[in-house]
């Protein structure tokens, strides 16, 4: 059983087969797949999975709170495992590659930030847009 399958039997979600499926891809996964790439995972391993039992799905592992939601600016949300450890991501806007990063650095440059302006910080998501230095654009 897949870690995402034991969240799911901690959290006490009803686990079809469907769902362990769909679990085990997202668990799998070592990118950031939208609902329509996990259904074309999913589905090549039970044709019987439809594109809403995974819209369904991923909807009830969100509510959960075993998988997160992306918006990298592409209009698709993407999912990932609620991860263990805190990261950051840089998208690169040319190819949709998403890479996962930790900067002590930049942790501790937003809670002093947060500070200044006389808060707590308690979360925060950072996303940095990118192209390649080999690119033309700027």
């Amino acid at each position: 059983m897949d870690q995402l399958q034991k969240l799911c039997a901690e959290k006490g979600l009803r686990m079809t087969d469907q769902r362990r499926i769909i679990a085990r891809v997202l668990s799998d996964a070592n990118d950031h797949p939208d609902a329509e790439e996990l259904h074309r995972r999913a589905n090549a391993l039970d044709k019987s999975i439809s594109l809403a039992t995974v819209y369904r799905t991923v909807k009830l592992f969100e509510e959960a709170g075993i998988i997160e939601s992306h918006d990298f600016g592409d209009g698709r949300a993407r999912y990932e495992e609620v991860p263990d450890e805190h990261h950051d991501h840089l998208i690169d806007i040319k190819s949709g590659t998403v890479v996962e990063f930790h900067n002590e650095e930049i942790e501790r440059l937003q809670i002093e930030i947060a500070r200044k302006l006389g808060y707590r910080l308690v979360d925060h998501r950072l996303e940095l847009y990118a192209v390649p230095l080999d690119s033309s654009e700027s």
